[in-house]
């Protein structure tokens, strides 16, 4: 019987999983449900229903934190609850693949590697692939032939910014922020200026229904939410410059970033960067007209992948499904990480 393999990329609030066997790629919230702070009861999808809806008892939480394992135990339980089989046993000699980010520290990826070896999902190896790598891949680059391509990958809580060139990683920096650093100042704005009161999942779905960078747009979009001035439940029409204002606001450190990682990249790598352009994947690269706005304000050709949100996930499936990509993930049991074991 062929063994299982899986690939994960795992996000501050979303988790994909690519299942070999059924060659699907599908994707889960990456919450937990814990009542009295003892007992997880409800995991995924259903657990992010309850967010900011749930009784004092029961709180929502999310193992990932800034693009590392940050409630290893929780995130463990939601793994084993998303990949468990039919008939409630894992196989032996289970394969997993996961998709890290290249600008965090070796403990903290040995977290990653943890995650499955420590646990019930039976993990005969676990091979780590750098995210800028998979994202490159899952993007449609030839990773190992191009002289240059830039990557920036803006998700729930990080923004991953790499150069890449014939194979491997140039420069990487990860910055702290990304989707919820957007919905909370959106939240703030909307309090400061309208005095009105919304949570998290209502400021995310303005940001997402948002005419954000569409020149002359003056939509709105009717959210439920607290009113101030009335001290009462109401509805709010809330104009899309707000949006507008907290998206540039949190871009401008990012532009910075670039700009300066651009300045450190060798000349023929930028060389080819320039003519081939910057690719934009994550959560956030789904916002219409971005890449256009980056292009502006970075002077070079910026585009967007199809489905961005998925594009390290599809990078992980074509390094487990092809021979020639298969040294792009490593294993932490080799001779570099035997202190590790």
């Amino acid at each position: 019987m062929a063994r299982s393999v899986y690939g994960l990329d795992l996000g501050t609030y979303q988790l994909k999983i690519y299942d070999k066997k059924e060659n699907r790629i599908r994707t889960v919230k990456n919450a937990v449900a814990v009542r009295n702070e003892t007992e997880i009861f409800a995991t995924g999808d259903r657990a992010y229903e309850m967010f900011e809806k749930a009784p004092d008892e029961i709180t929502i939480e999310f193992p990932m934190k800034e693009g590392v394992i940050s409630r290893i135990g929780e995130m463990q339980y939601l793994l084993e609850s998303e990949l468990k089989p039919e008939d409630g046993f894992f196989s032996k000699g289970t394969e997993y693949v996961i998709a890290v980010p290249t600008d965090v520290s070796e403990m903290e990826k040995k977290a990653f590697f943890d995650l499955v070896i420590h646990s019930s999902a039976r993990a005969k190896e676990v091979r780590i692939v750098e995210r800028a790598a998979a994202d490159a891949v899952g993007a449609g680059i030839s990773l190992k032939e191009t002289a240059g391509a830039a990557i920036i990958n803006i998700g729930g809580e990080t923004t991953d910014i790499s150069v890449l060139a014939r194979g491997g990683i140039v420069l990487n920096r990860l910055l702290k922020g990304g989707g919820a650093t957007i919905d909370r100042s959106i939240i703030s704005l909307v309090r400061r200026q309208l005095d009105f009161v919304i949570g998290r999942l209502t400021a995310e779905t303005v940001r997402i229904k948002s005419s954000v960078f569409h020149s002359g747009s003056n939509s709105m979009v009717t959210v439920a939410g607290r009113d101030l001035l009335r001290s009462r439940p109401g509805f709010r029409d809330i104009p899309d410059h707000i949006v507008r204002t907290a998206m540039k606001e949190f871009l401008r450190p990012c532009e910075e970033a670039i700009s300066l990682m651009l300045e450190q990249t060798p000349p023929d790598v930028l060389a080819s960067i320039r003519k081939n352009g910057i690719c934009l994947t994550g959560g956030i690269a789904c916002t219409e007209g971005l890449d256009r706005y980056l292009e502006e304000r970075l002077g070079i050709p910026v585009y967007t992948p199809k489905d961005p949100h998925l594009s390290a996930i599809r990078g992980v499936r074509e390094i487990i499904m092809s021979e020639e990509l298969h040294d792009l993930a490593y294993s932490m049991k080799d001779e570099n990480y035997r202190w590790m074991r």
